[in-house]
């Protein structure tokens, strides 16, 4: 799994996840309304991007140990 949009129920404005179907490490951003989840590589680093308090990227940096 790389990337997954999640959705909020609009009525009761509540994020539910089934913790069963997720990678053992991930991460969750939300941002105005928007989910997404996305698991973090074995190795490397995962930076999320903001400009003027929004999510503007979310970036993968994968490595290896030598």
């Amino acid at each position: 799994m790389n990337l997954q949009e999640l959705k909020i129920d609009p009525s009761t404005m509540v994020l539910e996840v089934d913790t069963m179907h997720i990678p053992n490490s991930c991460v969750i951003v939300i941002c105005d309304g928007r989910v997404k989840l996305r698991e973090l590589p074995p190795h490397g680093e995962y930076k999320i991007i903001t400009h003027q308090g929004k999510v503007k990227r979310m970036h993968k940096g994968e490595g290896e140990e030598f």
